[in-house]
């Protein structure tokens, strides 16, 4: 009969005090034992000793005496399955010269000129748009791929929507005209787009043929604070011919575009650069001064001694598309050495207190119509 017994703390301690067995221990409960009676702690520790740790500790029983186990099949892992990436457009590489609702002109490396349709899953093309295609017959061919732009202008139209005008720019002209009078806010407007998009700015103040002696004086020094700024300033007239051989020197070995108000001369003057190219002019308009909208879309030409010209469609106005007041700033060339060290970090120069270009301006540093003009600008984007 089995007798219960509590160990004396004298005694070496057993973790079956509670039910002394009369019959041989089992392999486990052996093995327990012994780890028990050679462990440096109390008994107590090895009641307490985690399940997962005892496992651990506990050498496995001989093959023999281990139940059997259902065995879990390993399935063979699979091979990967291969993307099937959609495969690279091909085609002839191509020029737009122009884009009119789906079909684009371009021009092969050839000189041949094919009317082309674009693939749905294309963004739409754009005059300077670098293309491949694929021909259809002999003028005519589908547009593949359209390769990535360096620069795009974009302005917003009448509803406030961002339409694109022409990509791959390095260079935007800003034509105006000497009468009727200009505005300086939007000519400031085209200067700021174009040093935001990271193209060159040039002006050409056209019809200078209309202008005496002391009025051109007058103008160019009105217009000497661009010059002052690094913007090539040039003075032109299709009529006598003048300043066309400076702006053959403006326009070589540059893609650039021709944008202004409608009626300041720009296919004019397109038409005296390439006498040999159809150009489309249409009359003034008698009541305004300002020409109708002779250029529907935009039309890239190429320049005799290397370069491209595009003679855009004129606009009453010019609005910036969205930008932030940190892109607006350094639209402004002249601001760009006091950005950074007025009071405040996020300063919008628009009267805070501690602005360095305010401070600038009233040092005469810069012009204070143009940081009126960029505030004008400021206001328009809110």
């Amino acid at each position: 009969m089995a007798t219960t017994t509590r160990p004396s703390p004298s005694s070496t301690p057993w973790p079956g005090w509670r039910t002394a067995r009369t019959t041989t221990p089992t392999w486990r409960s052996a093995t327990t034992a012994a780890r028990c009676v050679t462990a440096p702690i109390r008994w107590a520790a090895c009641r307490r000793t985690t399940s997962s740790a005892r496992r651990a500790s506990t050498p496995s029983p001989p093959a023999s005496e281990r139940p059997l186990q259902p065995v879990a099949r390993r399935r063979s892992p699979s091979p990967p399955k291969k993307r099937k990436d959609a495969a690279p457009a091909t085609g002839e590489p191509g020029l737009v010269l122009a884009h009119h609702g789906q079909t684009s002109l371009v021009e092969n490396e050839q000189g041949d000129v094919l009317r082309c349709a674009t693939r749905r899953n294309l963004p739409r093309t754009l005059c300077g748009d670098r293309v491949l295609y694929q021909p259809t017959s002999p003028r005519e061919g589908v547009i593949t791929r359209v390769l990535e732009r360096s620069t795009t202008l974009v302005r917003p139209d009448r509803n406030g929507r961002i339409r694109p005008v022409a990509a791959n720019l390095d260079q935007i002209v800003v034509v105006i005209a000497s009468r009727p009078s200009f505005e300086y806010d939007m000519l400031d407007r085209y200067l700021a787009a174009a040093e935001i998009i990271g193209t060159r700015p040039a002006i050409v103040v056209n019809k200078v043929d209309l202008l005496d002696t002391e009025s051109r004086e007058r103008l160019v020094n009105r217009l000497n604070g661009y010059a002052r700024l690094g913007y090539p300033l040039l003075f032109t007239s299709t009529l006598t011919t003048d300043g066309l051989r400076d702006l053959h020197a403006c326009l070589r070995d540059h893609t650039s575009i021709l944008v202004g108000q409608s009626g300041v001369g720009k296919s004019s003057l397109v038409q005296a650069l390439l006498p040999d190219e159809e150009v489309r002019t249409g009359p003034l308009s008698k009541v305004t001064g300002l020409g109708r909208h002779t250029t529907t879309v935009a039309m890239l030409y190429h320049l005799p001694d290397g370069g491209h010209l595009i003679d855009s469609p004129g606009v009453r106005d010019f609005t910036l598309w969205p930008v932030t007041p940190a892109e607006l700033a350094r639209g402004f060339v002249e601001f760009r050495p006091w950005i950074g060290q007025c009071r405040f970090h996020d300063c919008r120069h628009n009267g805070e207190p501690g602005c360095a270009v305010a401070e600038a301006a009233r040092r005469g540093d810069i012009d204070p119509r143009r940081l009126e003009s960029y505030r004008d600008i400021l206001a328009r984007q809110a």
